[in-house]
C-alpha cells in the first residue's frame, strides 16, 4: 500500500525529472545520465585510487558508472519512471526511509576528474538530490586521467594534491594556480595536513559564503564558488568570514560583484592599442567640470631610482601642459603593503585620480578602488586584470623590434647580448621583437640571453655575455641605475673599459600621463567603462607618441635611416613586429598579407623564445628575492606554476 506522503513526493520528483528530460532534449543533448564508461576513452591508460569511505558532496555527483539504470533518471537525478511502477514504489520505501531515521548505507561511486559515479545506489542518490542533502557518504575509488597538458586536466591534479592534504573535496576553480592562492589565503603550506577541526571550520565557512553568493545571483556566472571565494579573500582575508552576519556578508559581495563577475570572462583583459578619440557633443558631467588633482605613487624617489624619475618627468610634464587645469601631487616610498594606506592618504589631500607607478601596488590599488569607486585609480601594470581598476604600460616591443634590427645590422661577430631582469609579461615579447629584428636584417646573428636576477645584477650578467666574447648589449631601456653606479642601458657597445651607447627605446610617460588626463577631462574615460564588462588596460605603443626612439651620433647614418623608416612603418600600421605575412611563388611577400600578426594578448602571453635565442626562461627558484615579488604578481604562466 503506497502511502500519500511517499506518493505526494515522488510525484513531485517525478514532475522535476520530466521537466529536466523536456529541457535536454530541446537542448539536443541525452536526457539520461551520463555514463563513466561513455566518457573515459577507452584508448588511454588511466590508474586507479582507492579513496575508501567518503562523504562526498552531492551536487559533484553526476551520474552513473555503467548504463544499467541510467533511463529511470533525468540529468538531474530526478526519476521519471511512471508513478506506479515497480521502480517507483521502491524510491518512496527510500524516501520514507530517509525522512524517519536517514539513509545510512553508503553509495559506491567512480571519481573521475572531480566528478562522481554511481555504480551502487542511484536511487539513494536520487532521493538525497531531491530533499536537497549537501554530502552523502559513498566508497569512492578515483580514476586519475592521463595527464596531457590540457587546463582541465591541470586543475584537476592540482586538486588531487591539495585533496591529499585537506581531505576537501568541495571546492573547485576554473584556473590553474588557485588552489595555492587559497592556501596562501589560509595562511597554510601545500604540505601542511589540516587537522578535522580545521576542514570543518573552512566548510561552515564555504557554504555560508556559497549560499550569499547564490542568494546574489552567483549561479548565473560561469565561474564558480571557488573562482569567487578567492576573490572574497583577497578583499577582505579568510578571517573576515569569522562570525560575519548574512546581511554584512551580502553587503561585502556587493561591493566587489564586478570583480566577482569578471572571473567568469575566458579573456577579463580588455587591451586598449591606443587612445580613444573624443566623440563629437559629449556632454561632460559636473564631475569632469571641476578641476583635477592627480597624485602619482613611487617605490622611491626620483634621485634613487631611475623608473620613479621617469615617471616624475611625465609628471612634470603634465603640470606645465595643463597648467591651473590639473594639479599633481607626488608620493614617495610607497611600498606594497602600504599602498591601500597611500591612496586613502592622497585622496584625503583632494586627489580625483591617482597613479601608481609600480607593479607592486597593483593589490593595493584594487582595495582602495572598492573603498573610493568614483577615484579612478590607475597601476602601471601589463596583464593584472582587474575591474575596478585600470592598467597601463608602453608596448616597447616595439621599439625593441628596431633596437633588434639595429643591433643587426652593426654586430661584428655574429653575437648580440640581451640582458633582461625577469620573466615577466611583456619581457618575453621584447626578446622575441628584438631577435626578430636581429633576424630580418641579420639570419646568422644569434642573441644571447641572460637574466640580471639569476646572475647577481647587471655587473656580473655584463661580465657573463663579455666572456662569451659578446661586447654588443642591449640592457632595460630608459631606466637609469642608482645615480653612484655606470648607466648601462639601451643597446650598448662595452669593450675594453668602453661603454659606447648606440641606440636608446624611450618610454614617454609624460606623453602617456596627458592623454589619460585628456580623456577623463573630455569624458572619454568615463564613457569606456560603460563599453565592456572586462578590465581595461592601456597598452598604447608608438602610434600613441608613448614609445619613441634615440640614436646616437656614432651610428652610421644608412643605420639611422633604416631605423627611422622601421619606426615610421611601426607607427603608421604598415609593419608589426610579429608579422607573418603570407608567401607568393617564388618567395615574394603578399602585400595585403603583410599586417597578419599575433593577437595582442598572444604577444603579451608569450611562454617562448625565438629560434634564433641562445638562453631559457628562469625556473622560479632561480630568482632572486626581490625579483620572485614581482613575478608572483605579473609573471608569466610557465614560471609562476613552479609554485603550485
Amino acid at each position: 500500500m503506497r502511502g500519500v506522503t511517499m506518493e505526494r513526493e515522488y510525484t513531485s520528483a517525478l514532475k522535476a525529472g520530466r521537466k529536466q528530460y523536456r529541457q535536454s532534449v530541446s537542448r539536443g543533448e541525452s536526457p539520461y545520465l551520463p555514463i563513466l564508461d561513455d566518457i573515459i576513452p577507452e584508448n588511454k591508460a588511466y590508474s586507479r585510487v582507492d579513496l575508501g569511505l567518503v562523504q562526498i558532496p552531492v551536487e559533484f555527483i553526476a551520474g552513473t558508472k555503467t548504463a544499467g539504470r541510467t533511463t529511470s533518471f533525468a540529468r538531474n537525478f530526478m526519476p521519471i519512471a511512471d508513478e506506479y511502477s515497480e521502480f517507483a514504489q521502491k524510491w518512496e520505501r527510500l524516501c520514507a526511509s530517509h525522512l524517519k531515521e536517514g539513509i545510512r548505507d553508503p553509495v559506491k561511486v567512480y571519481e573521475y576528474m572531480n566528478r562522481y559515479y554511481v555504480e551502487e545506489g542511484n536511487k539513494r542518490v536520487s532521493v538525497l538530490k531531491y530533499f536537497g542533502a549537501v554530502t552523502i557518504a559513498a566508497n569512492v575509488t578515483r580514476i586519475l586521467p592521463e595527464r596531457d597538458g590540457s587546463r582541465e586536466v591541470e586543475i584537476y591534479y592540482e586538486f588531487t594534491e591539495f585533496y591529499k592534504y585537506s581531505r576537501i573535496n568541495f571546492i573547485e576553480f576554473s584556473k590553474t594556480g588557485s588552489y595555492r592562492k587559497l592556501l596562501n589565503y589560509l595562511g597554510k603550506g601545500p604540505k601542511d595536513i589540516w587537522t578535522e577541526e580545521e576542514g570543518r571550520h573552512f566548510a561552515t565557512v564555504y557554504y555560508l559564503f556559497k549560499k550569499a553568493y547564490t542568494d546574489a545571483g552567483g549561479e548565473h556566472l560561469r565561474s564558480t564558488v571557488g573562482d569567487a571565494l578567492l576573490v572574497f579573500l583577497d578583499f577582505y582575508g579568510y578571517t573576515s568570514l569569522d562570525n560575519v552576519s548574512r546581511q554584512d556578508m551580502q553587503w561585502m559581495l556587493f561591493r566587489i560583484w564586478k570583480e566577482i563577475a569578471l572571473q567568469q570572462e575566458e579573456e577579463p583583459l580588455a587591451v586598449k592599442l591606443d587612445p580613444e578619440e573624443k566623440k563629437k557633443k559629449i556632454i561632460p558631467s559636473i564631475r569632469v567640470l571641476k578641476k583635477q588633482k592627480a597624485a602619482f605613487l613611487y617605490r622611491e624617489t626620483p634621485e634613487t631610482l631611475g623608473w620613479s624619475n621617469q615617471h616624475e618627468l611625465g609628471r612634470r610634464q603634465v603640470q606645465k601642459k595643463f597648467g591651473d587645469r590639473i594639479e599633481t601631487i607626488s608620493c614617495m616610498h610607497v611600498e606594497k603593503n602600504s599602498t591601500e594606506e597611500a591612496i586613502s592618504a592622497v585622496i584625503e589631500q583632494g586627489a580625483t585620480v591617482v597613479f601608481a607607478t609600480a607593479t607592486e601596488m597593483n593589490e593595493g590599488c584594487l582595495k582602495a578602488a572598492v573603498k573610493f569607486p568614483e577615484i579612478p585609480i590607475l597601476n602601471c601594470s601589463l596583464n593584472t586584470p582587474h575591474r575596478y581598476i585600470r592598467t597601463y604600460y608602453p608596448r616597447t616591443y616595439e621599439a625593441k623590434f628596431i633596437t633588434g634590427a639595429i643591433a643587426g645590422a652593426i654586430c661584428e661577430e655574429q653575437k648580440i647580448g640581451y640582458v633582461c631582469k625577469y620573466p615577466i609579461y611583456g619581457n618575453i615579447a621584447e626578446i622575441n621583437a628584438f631577435a626578430r629584428g636581429v633576424q630580418m636584417v641579420n639570419p646568422r646573428a644569434k642573441v644571447y640571453l641572460e637574466w640580471s636576477s639569476v646572475n647577481g645584477g647587471i655587473g656580473p650578467t655584463t661580465e657573463k655575455l663579455k666572456s662569451r666574447g659578446i661586447s654588443l648589449i642591449s640592457f632595460r631601456d630608459d631606466v637609469k641605475r642608482k645615480k653612484w653606479e655606470q648607466p648601462l642601458f639601451g643597446l650598448t657597445y662595452v669593450k675594453d673599459g668602453d661603454i659606447l651607447p648606440m641606440a636608446l627605446p624611450v618610454w614617454n610617460w609624460g606623453r602617456y600621463y596627458e592623454l589619460i588626463l585628456e580623456s577623463i577631462l573630455n569624458g572619454t574615460f568615463q564613457s569606456e567603462d560603460e563599453k565592456t564588462n572586462r578590465s581595461l588596460n592601456y597598452y598604447w605603443g608608438m602610434s600613441a607618441g608613448v614609445v619613441d626612439m634615440i640614436y646616437a651620433e656614432r651610428l652610421p647614418k644608412g643605420v639611422r635611416y633604416m631605423a627611422e623608416v622601421l619606426r615610421k612603418a611601426v607607427c603608421t600600421g604598415i609593419c608589426r613586429p610579429f608579422y607573418n605575412p603570407e608567401t607568393e611563388d617564388g618567395g615574394r611577400i603578399n602585400w595585403e598579407t603583410m599586417n597578419h600578426s599575433l593577437r595582442v594578448e598572444d604577444v603579451i602571453n608569450m611562454d617562448y623564445l625565438e629560434e634564433n635565442v641562445v638562453g631559457a626562461i628562469p625556473r622560479y627558484d632561480e630568482l632572486d628575492e626581490g625579483s620572485k615579488e614581482i613575478v608572483d604578481i605579473t609573471g608569466i604562466e610557465q614560471v609562476k606554476k613552479d609554485l603550485r
